[in-house]
């Protein structure tokens, strides 16, 4: 165990203030299974057993647990506290929860990414608190010499309901501890939660309203000094030369260092180096590849055609299925490069000492960033420990490592303790950013209006397999080919919000909707078809479940009055991502010769919801950022460089321009399911298709706003 892991622990501690005992519950994070308890005691108050994670009962009936996911808004730690104390039935006002920091030892997928963490960590959290629960129980019992079926658990409390007797968690705490655990232990049904699936705040919203110094930004230590880093401004561009006398005699600043492509300014404040930064001169030269987003487009046209790609699914005879189509309905959509833009730009502590490495900072990857800075300095893993901030946002930015490694590799060379701090143009400009990617469909109709065969091909931008090709429609359709065509770039990319998904189910949604319209039929009912067809009929590989999707299909356009609102023009999508499936319904009017979202409706199944206010405020952000982003959202690259660097020149929603969000889950009881990215991706299709019913234009490029449509309206409006 490393220094740091110890005082940290000891750190947690003490915050749990032990007056004379206590129960400090160990749990197995990959088996689930609770182990044997340790007395915590006031004159030795860092009992440390072999254990994995920590729940523990303080004497004053405080109940604290680690809480091991990176928090960047999703509301983990509360939803964690909240599962752990369900099970407890514990008095919420006495719940602590502290970020646990990266040890791989007792935590299992200890990563904030990809809608995983409560699906991960639902039963494990579970039976860590009926675990404690049924310790509580029978130290009661044993006191009052009943058997433990006679007691029962409630806010805090053991009640012996024959006699009305109680004592409190804290009360029990020590002699809990003396319990043997049994291998099981019984969870709660569904119906009698108290907690799970309420409204509950933030459980750090105190934190966060007055200041308290929770993220990387914040975070400060003594003999720490400030370093902000000059990057190639053009990818495919390395450095020739570099002046940076003027830099050096500025007030603050300690030292100027080259490292790889980069030159890193260090003082004494950011302020300081920010002015400094100015006046450094560096000149770049050519090193690869320098693109402009207008190459891309030429690209994407050759690329679409090229005879080399790679054959993602094939099922039946698609060649025999559009020879004898009856109609054939074919159409292109595009998409640009998008930042990720957190409210809170990238940095990163690290003291590089001779007996080990000290990392602190947001990172939604703690355990990755710690294997390359290991790989990059050469120290063993076990020598290098990662302390976890809270996240001012990620959006798949900090599953990237690189400002951790500039960090770590800056204190190496200047053997002090450093922060690595980002500007926002430094932010924007550099690099993994969403892929730019083209997507071609086309579909085959028989005399029938039925979907016979379904083609898609995928060009994208260091985007890999940029399509997602068992997902709905293809399993209801016979005849299918699906492609893709991948362009390695200098420009980094990386996972934004809903990865592929993102734009896919906007270019598939509205697709199918004109697939629909050329078939005859309404979108939702040409949907719930297919659905059908791959219940009766399946073909090849489903990997969605086809009583939930057409769950959401019809309590959407239920809730939206489909199709019964006259004036108002509604359009349809639905979309299965991260084990999730969310449907919505946007509603469009017409105002001033113009199209105005007005309302979006979503309904989703993510299972059981835990926390019912974050789930709301994870739905509706998602919403909003679907429908911002494809609307408004586009980094185009000149020479290498991209051409917006901060929001002056990139374009997000505007708090005018939000529509109302009305947000619904189905309740079926089902384990819960992701929910931080599934209701971004159909988000842009709703739009869309409901901007197409009122218009009669049809969206195939994002960003919307560059479409012929809205770029008309704007010229009559300068007229």
């Amino acid at each position: 165990m490393s220094t740091l892991q110890s005082n940290t622990r000891r750190d947690f501690l003490k915050k749990i203030s032990l007056t004379g005992g206590g129960l400090m519950l160990g749990f197995k994070w990959f088996s689930a299974h609770a182990e044997m308890p340790a007395i915590l005691n006031a004159a030795d108050p860092v009992v440390v057993p072999a254990f994995n994670s920590y729940l523990s009962i303080a004497t004053d009936g405080t109940v604290n647990i680690f809480s091991p996911n990176p928090e960047l808004g999703q509301n983990i730690m509360t939803s964690f506290a909240q599962i752990v104390a369900e099970e407890l039935d514990a008095d919420w006002t006495k719940v602590r929860v502290t970020q646990a920091p990266l040890d791989t030892q007792k935590y299992e997928r200890q990563l904030t990414g990809g809608s995983g963490a409560i699906p991960h960590s639902w039963m494990r959290l579970r039976k860590a608190g009926a675990s404690a629960r049924y310790l509580l129980l029978n130290a009661a019992a044993q006191r009052w010499g009943v058997p433990a079926t006679e007691c029962t658990a409630d806010s805090g409390f053991i009640i012996h309901k024959p006699s009305g007797k109680k004592f409190s968690y804290g009360e029990l705490a020590t002699d809990a501890a003396k319990i043997e655990m049994p291998k099981e232990v019984p969870l709660k049904d569904r119906k009698d939660f108290k907690l799970i699936g309420k409204p509950i705040r933030n459980i750090k919203n105190k934190d966060i309203a007055t200041g308290k110094p929770i993220f990387g930004l914040d975070y400060q230590r003594e003999g720490m000094v400030h370093a902000m880093v000059q990057r190639p401004p053009a990818f495919g561009t390395k450095i020739k030369s570099i002046d940076s006398e003027a830099v050096k005699k500025q007030p603050g600043i300690i030292d100027v260092v080259k490292f790889q492509q980069n030159v890193a300014i260090v003082g004494r404040s950011t302020w300081e180096i920010m002015k400094a930064k100015k006046l450094l001169k560096v000149e770049y030269e050519k090193d690869g590849n320098i693109e402009s987003t207008k190459d891309h487009d030429a690209l994407f046209t050759t690329l679409m055609d090229a005879p080399n790609a790679t054959v993602q699914r094939k099922d039946g005879d698609v060649a025999a299925a559009f020879q004898s189509a009856a109609k054939i309905i074919k159409n292109e959509y595009q998409c640009p490069f998008l930042p990720h833009s957190p409210l809170e730009p990238m940095n990163f502590f690290a003291h590089v000492r001779p007996d080990g490495i000290e990392l602190v900072g947001p990172t939604q990857t703690p355990q990755r960033a710690r294997e390359a800075v290991s790989k990059l300095l050469g120290v063993p893993e076990d020598k290098i420990t990662v302390d976890i901030t809270r996240l001012g946002g990620g959006f798949g930015r900090r599953l990237k490592f690189d400002y951790v490694l500039e960090a770590a590799e800056l204190s190496s060379i200047i053997k002090k303790p450093v922060k690595v701090i980002w500007s926002r143009e430094d932010d924007m400009m550099g690099g993994s950013y969403r892929p730019a990617v083209r997507y071609r469909f086309e579909a085959a109709l028989d005399a029938s209006g039925n979907l016979t065969g379904y083609k898609l091909r995928g060009v994208g931008i260091n985007a890999g397999n940029n399509t997602r090709q068992d997902n709905f429609p293809v399993g209801a359709i016979p005849n299918v080919l699906i492609e893709t065509v991948d362009h390695v770039s200098p420009i980094t990319t990386g996972a934004w919000r809903a990865p592929i998904t993102n734009f896919l189910a906007f270019a598939e949604q509205t697709f199918l909707d004109e697939v629909a319209e050329a078939a005859g039929k309404d979108p939702v009912a040409f949907r719930l078809e297919l659905l059908d067809k791959a219940r009766k009929s399946p073909v090849g590989k489903i990997t969605y479940d086809i009583e939930r999707f057409d769950t959401v299909i019809r309590q959407v356009a239920e809730k939206a009055g489909w199709g019964k609102k006259p004036g108002v023009f509604q359009g349809f999508s639905v979309y299965f991502s991260h084990a999730s499936y969310v449907g919505q319904v946007c509603e469009v009017a017409m105002k001033d010769g113009k199209p105005a979202v007005q309302k979006i409706y979503a309904v989703s199944d993510c299972g059981q919801v835990i926390n019912m206010s974050g789930a709301l405020q994870q739905v509706r952000g998602a919403v909003v950022d679907g429908y911002g982003h494809a609307m408004f959202g586009k980094l185009s690259f000149k020479e290498g460089k991209a051409e917006q660097n901060n929001f002056n020149t990139y374009r997000l929603i505007r708090m005018k321009e939000i529509p109302e969000v009305d947000a619904s889950f189905v309740d079926n009881g089902k384990d819960p399911t992701g929910l931080g990215e599934p209701a971004l991706p159909p988000t842009g299709g709703a739009v869309a298709n409901a901007i197409y019913k009122a218009t009669g234009k049809r969206l195939k490029r994002q960003p919307f706003l560059e479409e012929p449509l809205f770029a008309k309206m704007q010229k009559t409006e300068e007229s």
